[in-house]
């Protein structure tokens, strides 16, 4: 089945002028009256942030620089759920892969699975197949349609979330750890009071014409999804068709090499990784960029997802490694130093080299919140404009 033309489809350039044209065109106003529609004033932000083109300090900074804020506006409101998932794992660590506690029904409730009719597009329902066209299409979700596509992946087909979630993050452009996998358990009930329900009628509202399912297994009161929620009877998948699924990638591009401890030694290394995409190498610094071997075998991308990456990466890098990440860690130690910024997609053992610490807009409270309304709180008290937060973070 080929593409529809009703797609909206971003085109993501790994360069930081597109991070910036982007971050240019922001208009906090249009997003908080549109951001729920599919068509509104999002951001699209996420592949950059994710992938280090731009921090949220300088997000918000650059924001500012147009429209004043206070500190409860939609727009701050929705960074600082980015930086509460990372609070959480942070906090929870390994243990976000896992459901947090129980949902609606125990995890051996749900098949491990996800069915071939979802992965296709093939459900029969047109929001969840659209929605996965467009993730294989573009690499991007706008956030309503992961909403809705989690929660018919976990609700009405009864699928646990760790195996959706796992599936999305392979495809996205800006697959986050934390934010996806958090997501999901919020959409599952496992990491929220209650499972995140839609139907038809709120797809109607929110999406084009094309996206309307009227007649299918959502269209149906929340009363009813809501039973079905707690039951565990599925409904019917799809019968055949549907398109091909973009394979995963868990190996680096062909730029890539081992480690040779003779090329830095002696040498101040700026430090390049994936989630750093946006540095600014000082003068003099040799230019490492590293892959961690066994993080990609573990967590693949698609094809999509190499080529934004990797095209960055050998604009930035003046050498391009791949390994475990003790062996990245053993080659490094031969440098007379090596700066550069940690993020919690990087093995322990990078860390180790005494790396700086993530940008962030807030200071992460010390004990875990409970919900994104504690840690809001928390993280906000006495502030008043969105100004005083960068204040704050510098």
């Amino acid at each position: 089945m080929t593409q529809p033309d009703h797609f909206a489809a971003p085109a993501f350039e790994p360069t930081l002028q597109a991070a910036h044209a982007r971050l240019a065109a922001v208009n906090p106003a249009a997003y908080s009256r549109t951001r729920n529609h599919l068509d509104g004033a999002v951001t699209r932000l996420s592949p950059y942030l994710t992938h280090g083109f731009l921090t949220l300090p300088e997000v918000l900074h650059g924001v500012l620089q147009r429209h004043p804020l206070d500190v409860q506006h939609k727009f701050v409101f929705e960074l600082g759920w980015r930086e509460y998932f990372h609070h959480v794992w942070q906090q929870e660590g390994d243990a976000i892969f896992a459901s947090l506690h129980e949902g609606p029904l125990p995890d051996a409730a749900y098949a491990s699975e996800l069915p071939a009719d979802i992965r296709r597009g093939a459900t029969g329902v047109p929001a969840i197949d659209l929605a996965v066209r467009e993730l294989y299409a573009t690499g991007w979700l706008h956030n309503h349609a992961r909403l809705w596509l989690a929660s018919y992946v976990v609700h009405l087909r009864k699928v646990r979330w760790r195996a959706g979630a796992d599936w999305m993050y392979g495809h996205l452009l800006d697959g986050d750890l934390a934010s996806n996998h958090l997501s999901w358990q919020w959409v599952a009930g496992t990491g929220s009071r209650k499972p995140y329900l839609f139907n038809a009628d709120n797809v109607t509202r929110y999406a084009t014409a094309a996206w309307h399912s009227a007649g299918s297994a959502i269209d149906r009161s929340y009363e009813e999804l809501d039973r079905i929620a707690r039951s565990a009877l599925a409904v019917p998948g799809g019968c055949g068709g549907g398109i091909d699924e973009p394979a995963w990638v868990d190996t680096a591009p062909p730029a890539f090499t081992a480690p040779d401890a003779g090329q830095v030694a002696g040498r101040a290394v700026q430090l390049v990784h994936p989630w750093s995409l946006g540095s600014v190498v000082p003068a003099g610094r040799l230019r490492v960029g590293v892959l961690c071997a066994e993080f990609h075998r573990t967590w693949p991308w698609s094809g999509a997802r190499w080529h934004f990456v990797a095209t960055r990466m050998r604009e930035l890098c003046d050498l391009l490694w791949v390994a475990e990440s003790g062996a990245l860690r053993q080659s490094l130690a031969a440098a007379a130093s090596v700066d550069g910024r940690a993020d919690p997609h990087l093995p322990r053992q990078l860390h180790e080299l005494g790396l700086q610490q993530p940008v962030r807009l807030f200071e992460s409270p010390r004990q875990r919140c409970a919900s994104f309304t504690q840690f809001w709180r928390r993280v906000t008290s006495g502030v008043a404009a969105a100004g005083e937060l960068l204040q704050r973070a510098n």
